[in-house]
């Protein structure tokens, strides 16, 4: 059914004297009002459209809700309230007392697709999560990516289901108790399709940053870059009915306001909640350390107001403690006391000195103002894992125990726990880092930079070729393990621990717990519970009765438990 678009508009204060809106086989000069160029148009769902600025060529909608054809084609109209939803009593999933999984769509399952991963959400149910977090969908090139290289900030991804289906997804997942969270990128854009700076100025050469131009959040005509930021923002958690958002590298969001663009997000966002009466989360990814990312807007001006941040110095610590690893940004953590540290605190660098950085780095954490759950902690993630040469997961470093170990410190913590897709069975399948890129001489450079940077910290062979199929191919998930030997008794142990985070509340309390660290044997007291982790030679052994085990553990019926090499066990402390 076709229908008067009532305002197609585009702000394009770059064009000089026209804008055309291209639709089908129809050319329609476009009204100037300001730097905003509108046009009313019959148009339906699905059609194509295009701008063509000052008589040069054909360029998609900074707005478009559609790539079909990809980003350097036409845009599709798309009416997004067109989805029947289902989730009208759905009351929200707030942050805290979330456990969060984080899923990348395309390797999530075989046919890559929001409606194949639908169809494993019951496992995440069954496995105790309580918030699902999708890895970027925005459009770009080719048809594999993890998608931090996307052009079209407000399009998802066709190849994944484009918006409807990514709707369904979320809808499905309210119906099944579980929130959504949407990983979202606004401190770059991809290098292939990105015509954002013909239309505006939307980047600036004031600030630099690893990909290159900065976006404009603070210079001339940034009003509007700032609010096509805001209201892509906005749109996912009102359109799309997302229960929050995941903000990529938040420190290179240079803005030298008196009001962050992060501020801003924050305060729009508790607006948005208010209104739609549910909650709403934003958690930065930051390299700063810094609380105030997470404390209180208030008259002070000391907060930002986000919901949560990444804290990967947890990650470190757990990391170097149970593979040994401390070469590259790991040297900072080969420090004994870093992992009793970070189990009570979220930086290990609070304004310490960081050996990798060459400077103090970070600032302490008040605990009683930013309380634990605030902090998403995790083992395993996309970036530390697929950043690695070959993209091999903890699973194929570690032992199984050590493993469940990993699995035990970090579910029986005060943070907020997250783990990566296919991490809760120890998948065998790696993470790899791939790309598609249609332009020959990006995808050479992208092939021939990702070799050179890891020769250069001495992983020279092996590894993988971004542009290769294989390397998507072998980084898709293979549900056939769930049920297999080790696999499934893992599975079993990260259900059962989430089971009892929630049955026992002194296993998420925002306390501290007490950590005790002696050579290889770990305690870590929460309430009348303790975390009994051996990763020595010889048994370890300690009085209590035995909750959850892994591995070889004899609890005896005597007084001692008796915990073996290589496993870990949950103990009641006896009165």
């Amino acid at each position: 059914m076709r229908r008067t678009h009532p305002d197609l508009a585009v702000w394009a204060p770059h064009a000089r004297d026209s804008v055309d809106l291209v639709l089908g086989e129809i050319r329609v000069p476009m009204a100037r009002d300001g730097h905003w160029w509108h046009a009313a148009v019959d148009a339906a769902p699905g059609d194509r459209y295009a701008f063509c600025l000052d008589g040069g060529p054909e360029r998609p909608d900074p707005r478009s809700l559609s790539q079909p054809d990809g980003p350097h084609a036409r845009s599709a109209l798309v009416d997004l309230a067109a989805h029947d939803w289902q989730d009208s009593s759905w009351p929200g999933q707030p942050l805290r007392g979330a456990s969060i999984y984080e899923l990348h769509i395309g390797t999530f399952t075989a046919d890559g697709t929001f409606d194949a991963a639908i169809g494993k959400l019951d496992h995440l149910v069954a496995l105790g999560i309580s918030l699902v977090e999708v890895m970027p969908v925005a459009a770009f090139p080719g048809e594999r990516g993890w998608g931090y290289d996307g052009v079209a900030p407000y399009a998802v991804h066709e190849v994944y289901g484009g918006a409807a289906a990514c709707q369904r997804f979320v809808d499905a997942c309210h119906q099944r108790g579980l929130g959504v969270l949407l990983d979202v990128v606004y401190n770059h854009l991809g290098p292939s399709g990105n015509y954002l700076a013909e239309f505006g100025p939307y980047f600036t050469d004031h600030y630099a940053t690893p990909w290159g131009s900065a976006v404009n959040l603070d210079g001339a005509g940034s009003d509007e870059v700032r609010a096509y930021l805001v209201d892509n923002a906005l749109m996912w958690l009102r359109d799309f009915h997302f229960d929050g958002l995941r903000l990529d590298a938040v420190h290179e969001l240079h803005d030298g306001r008196a009001e962050h663009v992060l501020e801003e997000l924050a305060r729009r966002t508790d607006e948005l909640a208010a209104s739609l009466d549910r909650p709403l989360t934003l958690i930065a990814e930051s390299d700063r350390n810094d609380p105030r990312t997470v404390l209180p807007r208030d008259d002070t001006g000391s907060g930002l107001g986000l919901s949560g941040q990444w804290a990967d110095d947890i990650h470190h610590a757990l990391h170097v403690a149970l593979t040994g690893e401390t070469q590259g940004y790991y040297s900072d953590f080969a420090d004994p006391a870093a992992l009793e540290k970070v189990l009570r605190t979220p930086f290990f660098h609070d304004g310490t000195w960081s050996s990798f950085r060459g400077r103090h780095h970070g600032r302490p954490v008040d605990l009683d103002r930013t309380p634990p759950w605030r902090f998403v902690a995790s083992v395993q993630t996309h970036d530390q894992v697929g950043n690695r040469a070959t993209g091999d997961r903890l699973s194929q470093l570690v032992s199984p125990g050590r493993l469940a170990a990993a699995a035990a410190l970090l579910l029986t913590s005060p943070y907020t726990p997250m783990l990566f897709m296919g991490e809760e069975w120890g998948a065998s399948t790696p993470w790899q880092y791939f790309t598609d890129h249609q332009e020959p001489e990006l995808a050479h450079a992208v092939s021939e930079g990702r070799a050179r940077e890891f020769a250069a910290h001495g992983w020279a062979t092996n590894v993988p070729d971004p542009q290769a199929v294989s390397t998507f191919e072998s980084s898709t998930l293979d549900w056939a393990e769930v049920a297999m030997g080790v696999h499934a008794e893992l599975l079993e142990w990260y259900a059962a621990l989430l089971r009892l985070r929630r049955d026992v509340p002194a296993l998420s309390a925002v306390d501290a717990p007490e950590v005790r660290r002696n050579g290889a044997t770990i305690r870590v007291h929460r309430g009348d519970h303790v975390v009994l982790i051996n990763l020595g030679s010889y048994d370890a052994a300690m009085p209590g009765d035995v909750v959850l085990a892994f591995g070889a553990v004899d609890g005896g019926g005597t007084e001692q438990v008796t915990v073996g090499p290589d496993s870990v066990a949950i103990l009641r402390q006896r009165r």
